[in-house]
C-alpha cells in the first residue's frame, strides 16, 4: 500500500523539514502531492522508485517530482534535510527523478530555511531566501547515481541477480548466455530499455553498492575485492574518476 502525504503552501512556496535517521531505518512506499528535494548531510540513502533505484551519497540530494512513489533505506547515520516544494512554485522545476549536486550556497540556504517563519512580508529577507532556493534548484547539476530498471522480465531478472551478487563475473557474453540471447541482441535491448550500455549499467551498479558498503565502514580493499575489482588501486581509480576523490577521502568527514 502507498500512502500520500499532503502539504499546504498557502503562505510559502516550500516547507523545510529536518529528520535524522539511524543505520537500518527505512520508510515504506509512499508519495507526496508536491515535489521533494532530499539532501543527505551524512550517510547514504537508497531511494527505490518504480523506474529504478537512486543512491544519495553524503553531500548530495535526490529530486522527486510530485506523485513519485518511492521508499527509503538508510545506511549509516543520515542527517536528512528535506524541502517539500509547491510544484507550481516555478514553471521550470525538474520533471524527472534525479540525483543532484547540492552547492555550498544551496546547502546553507536549506539549513537557513529551517528557521524561517511560515508567513513573511513581501520583499522581506525571508521571501528572498525562499526565492533564492528556488533559483538554485533550477540549476542543480545532475549526477550519475541512478540505476534504471529494464522493462522486460528477463532483463529485470538479470539485474536482480547482479544486485544480489555484484562481485560475480557478469561480462556481457555470460549475461547474454544466461538469457539465451546473443551478446549483440542483449546489449541492444539493454540500451533500449535503460538508456545505458550493459557494461555501463554494471559499473554503476557496483559503484552504488560500494557507496552503501563504504558508508557501513567496510574497508576499501574488502569492498573492492568483493565487488569484482582485481586490486585496491583499480577500484580507487574508478571511484576517483566518478566521485572526484578517493573512497577513503570521500567518507573521511561523513
Amino acid at each position: 500500500m502507498t500512502t500520500t502525504s499532503i502539504f499546504t503552501f498557502t503562505h510559502r512556496p516550500l516547507v523545510p523539514f529536518a529528520h535524522d535517521y539511524v543505520h537500518g531505518d527505512s520508510e515504506p512506499w509512499h508519495e507526496h502531492d508536491c515535489a521533494q528535494l532530499l539532501h543527505s548531510l551524512t550517510g547514504v540513502v537508497r531511494v527505490d522508485t518504480t523506474s529504478g533505484c537512486w543512491v544519495v551519497p553524503p553531500g548530495r540530494g535526490v529530486w522527486l517530482p510530485a506523485g513519485t512513489q518511492h521508499s527509503l533505506r538508510i545506511t549509516g547515520n543520515v542527517a536528512a534535510r528535506t524541502l517539500f516544494i509547491d510544484p507550481l512554485a516555478r514553471a521550470d522545476l525538474p520533471a524527472a527523478c534525479q540525483i543532484v549536486q547540492i552547492s555550498p550556497l544551496l546547502r546553507e540556504l536549506i539549513l537557513a530555511s529551517l528557521a524561517l517563519p511560515e508567513s513573511y512580508s513581501p520583499g522581506s529577507r525571508d521571501e528572498r531566501v525562499y526565492e533564492l532556493i528556488l533559483d538554485e534548484i533550477r540549476i542543480m547539476p545532475v549526477l550519475p547515481f541512478h540505476l534504471p530498471e529494464p522493462v522486460s522480465a528477463p532483463l529485470r531478472h538479470l539485474c536482480q541477480q547482479i544486485r544480489q551478487s555484484p562481485g560475480d563475473r557478469w561480462n556481457s557474453l555470460q549475461a547474454a548466455s544466461s538469457l539465451g540471447m546473443s551478446e549483440r541482441t542483449m546489449n541492444r535491448h539493454f540500451q533500449q530499455q535503460t538508456g545505458l550500455r550493459y557494461v555501463e549499467w554494471l559499473r554503476r551498479a557496483r559503484l552504488l553498492e560500494a557507496l552503501v558498503r563504504l558508508a557501513q565502514g567496510q574497508p576499501v580493499l574488502r569492498v573492492a575485492l568483493e565487488l569484482g575489482y582485481g586490486s585496491h588501486s583499480a577500484f580507487t581509480a574508478m571511484f576517483r574518476r566518478v566521485m572526484g576523490v578517493s573512497p577513503s577521502d570521500y567518507f573521511k568527514n561523513d
